[in-house]
């Protein structure tokens, strides 16, 4: 973290930035682990709603 002083003397800090760096396309197998994490999220979402229904 850096510090400047402005003319009239008030002190501003700044955050040190973060190397930028650029991320590659997922292979095939990582696309198939996102969607089998999304099919499980989204069958706990469904059950949780259906599950309030069924409660009230």
């Amino acid at each position: 973290m850096y510090t400047t002083q402005l003319d009239n003397g008030t002190l501003n800090n700044y955050a040190v930035e973060p190397k930028v760096t650029y991320q590659e396309y997922p292979t095939v197998w990582e696309q198939k682990n996102y969607f089998k994490q999304a099919a499980i999220a989204a069958s706990f979402i469904t059950a949780v709603v259906l599950i309030s229904f069924a409660v009230s």
